[in-house]
């Protein structure tokens, strides 16, 4: 441990200063050179890059047309009446001028008119390579030329594809800066609350937003480097990440600080020991998420990836940024930075006073029916996610209304819930005439249309379900379409569109989830044996933070769809919600555990961990209060997924704060005693338990 007191010495001595202008320096000329995140407004890339249809869709780049999309233009009377001749005359010159000003060359297609006569559609082309704010921009000339001279009687709207994700850039234009100003003012005000002092909320602030910006402009470089995508959602969750464990390190080394100023005259001496004592905890707890988030890297999905590595390496940030920053400036401040509340030198213990320490007492005098009671409460809490479905379409996606999915709804009204968005088959045209025949005879498939060839051989299917899209019909009529094309000899037919990559999207997730959620129990396992070198202590905390979490999940996602009205929980949420409840939770394991560690030698296991939950209670709540609250700005982000994270993480932060650290785990320690340590050897006397009403008696092991 030499190595931590030169590292303490070295932070909170009379020129630590420097550190804070190296900061600074070394995070200017990295956003000088980086430059800003260009894929901010873009959707979450969400297919895996070995399905079928993102292999489809690497097929159709072979056809002549591929460089162009299609936006759905689609026409109705704003009375609900039929469409007149004369209507259907403009919808065909609507069609015209949105061609026009697509941007893209090449000819709107037919107008083709609903089965009950009240609505027309047309597609128009636009550029195939435009995303994110480009595309906005380009959507947003068709939509205007589309109205522009439209009779009144009408009302014209675009969607499909192209203006889904024009209207993703749209809804995050400016949303990562209201993010971000949300974060901070939510993180200043409850720092103000923790501290009780209108200056030492501040310094915190201050180098952890410094971080996050610094850590933005790392992800965007990496993604440049490695090919990831930095999406809005990506770079919203990272921040939302930054900010809360850096919030948290900073809670932690704080209340450590204030606990030794009671102790110790000179406030230097005082900082180099919270340094000393709170450093390792902080480490561990951030390599700890870190390597949870790395595990990210081996998922199907690219967003999972994306997400896996850019938010470990602003984690990263946050760790540089506090053990560096955050010394130097308490040191540069002094003692009178928690004015007017300043902590003197009275010998203070706080391991004996407090609710917290009288919550722990009343936990380990009845540990088992605590246990009991606590667990129960968390299988109920479980069972809540069988009562909800996994999986959102397309349109379901929004937390906001936007054009292109009141488009498709009117689509949908008007024509067979396929001809919204084709499936597509891509195949051998040597074996044109056997899927020509076998199409139409697939269970689900209303019609089908071969709709071009290319110079290389393939040849294109546009076919329509008869089933809603996004559907568990269409995705039965998906799986009967691949099984079918597949018996055909040498045709090597691939199955895309958007149906087939919803389906292929939602197995890639469930995959994720049975793999990574594995790795990531143990990682953390590994970590807390690394760190507490107590096999039946580090076996029951991933234990009991694994129920905590899958609680958690219940509970919010029963929140989600039954109080807020949400359809459905998207397939990502599960698996980053359990990411982050359990590499989260740790945190507040280790910081409570560490000082168990601490406190057991002189007290006894029960006792310890009474004292443990009393000096770190203040700290973990207010950690835990806060972290909940900023995952709850990912509301502000337009993305029903980040709402529903923002609502389960929220939710399973303040169970694993008020219910788990606080009265299950100091009852199960009592419970087990002194064997909770082995092999370690930390308590080898049995002490006398403390009543309520003298709270200096130590507290018995439990045998």
């Amino acid at each position: 441990m030499k190595l931590w007191e030169k590292y303490a010495s070295v932070v909170t001595a009379r020129l630590s200063w420097l550190f804070l202008l190296l900061l600074l320096a070394v995070a200017g000329g990295v956003m000088g050179v980086v430059g800003d995140n260009d894929a901010a407004g873009q959707s979450p890339a969400t297919l895996p890059d070995s399905s079928q249809s993102a292999r489809a869709k690497q097929a159709l780049s072979q056809f002549p047309d591929a460089g162009a999309g299609a936006a759905i233009v689609v026409l109705t009377r704003a009375d609900g009446a039929e469409l007149t001749e004369p209507d259907v005359a403009a919808a065909a010159a609507t069609l015209d001028r949105a061609a026009k000003a697509g941007g893209d060359p090449g000819a709107p297609s037919p107008i083709i008119q609903s089965p009950d006569h009240k609505a027309a559609i047309g597609r128009v082309p636009v550029s195939a390579d435009a995303s994110g704010f480009e595309l906005r921009d380009q959507i947003d000339r068709l939509r205007q030329a589309s109205k522009d001279g439209l009779p009144a009687a009408l009302t014209v709207q675009v969607t499909g594809g192209p203006a889904f994700g024009g209207d993703i850039a749209d809804s995050f234009s400016g949303a990562n800066t209201t993010l971000l100003a949300v974060t901070a003012v939510v993180v200043a005000v409850l720092l103000v609350i923790t501290y009780r002092s209108p200056v030492l909320w501040l310094i915190p602030l201050l180098i952890i937003g410094t971080a996050d910006r610094t850590a933005t402009v790392v992800g965007t470089g990496l993604a440049r480097l490695t090919g990831l995508t930095f999406d809005g959602s990506t770079s919203g969750i990272t921040s939302v990440l930054v900010f809360g464990a850096g919030t948290n390190y900073a809670l932690l080394l704080v209340s450590r600080y204030r606990d030794e100023l009671h102790r110790e005259a000179d406030h230097r001496r005082a900082l180099r020991r919270a340094v000393r004592r709170a450093g390792p905890a902080i480490l561990a707890s951030n390599l700890t998420v870190v390597a949870a988030l790395l595990v990210l890297a081996s998922a199907a999905l690219p967003n999972t990836r994306s997400l896996g590595v850019l938010a470990a390496a602003g984690l990263v940030v946050a760790l540089v940024f506090v053990l560096l920053g955050l010394p130097a400036a308490l040191a540069l401040c002094g003692r009178k930075v928690f004015w007017p509340f300043v902590p003197r030198p009275d010998g203070r213990d706080q391991a004996t006073e407090g609710i917290w320490h009288a919550t722990a007492v009343r936990a380990v005098r009845r540990p088992i029916p605590v246990i009991v009671a606590a667990i129960g409460v968390l299988a109920v809490f479980a069972g809540a996610l069988f009562t909800v479905d996994v999986g959102l379409s397309q349109t379901e996606r929004f937390r906001v209304r936007a054009e292109s999915v009141d488009g498709f709804d009117t689509l949908a009204a008007h024509f067979p819930s396929g001809s919204a968005d084709p499936t597509i088959v891509v195949a051998r045209e040597s074996a044109a005439a056997s899927i020509d025949a076998a199409l139409p005879t697939v269970p689900g498939v209303l019609r089908a249309n071969k709709t071009g060839t290319a110079p290389t051989g393939l040849a294109r299917w546009s076919v329509v379900l008869d089933a809603p899209p996004g559907s568990a019909a269409a995705f039965d009529a998906i799986d009967a379409l691949r099984a079918r094309v597949a018996d055909i000899p040498e045709a090597d037919a691939l199955v895309g569109g958007g149906d087939a990559e919803a389906l292929d999207t939602r197995v890639a997730a469930a995959h994720d989830r049975t793999m990574i959620m594995p790795l990531i129990l143990a990682i953390v396992l590994v970590v807390l044996l690394v760190l507490l070198r107590a096999l039946p202590a580090a076996l029951l905390l991933v234990g009991v933070t694994a129920l905590s979490a899958i609680a958690a999940l219940g509970l919010g996602s029963w929140v989600s769809v039954h109080v807020f009205g949400f359809p459905a929980i998207d397939t990502n949420v599960p698996l980053y919600a359990l990411l982050f409840l359990v590499a989260l939770g740790v945190d507040y394991t280790i910081f409570l555990v560490t000082r168990a560690r601490e406190e057991t030698p002189a007290h006894g296991t029960a006792d310890g961990i009474v004292r443990a939950v009393a000096t770190t209670g203040a700290v973990i709540t207010s950690a835990g209060v806060v972290l909940a609250a900023v995952f709850c700005v990912l509301g502000v982000l337009p993305l029903i997924t980040l709402t529903q994270l923002g609502i389960v993480v929220a939710l399973g932060i303040l169970l694993d704060t008020f219910v788990v650290r606080t009265v299950i785990i100091p009852a199960l320690f009592t419970l087990l005693g002194a064997r909770i340590w082995w092999p370690s050897r930390l308590d080898e006397t049995d002490r006398p338990r403390p009543s309520s009403d003298d709270r200096s008696t130590p507290v018995p092991a439990h045998q």
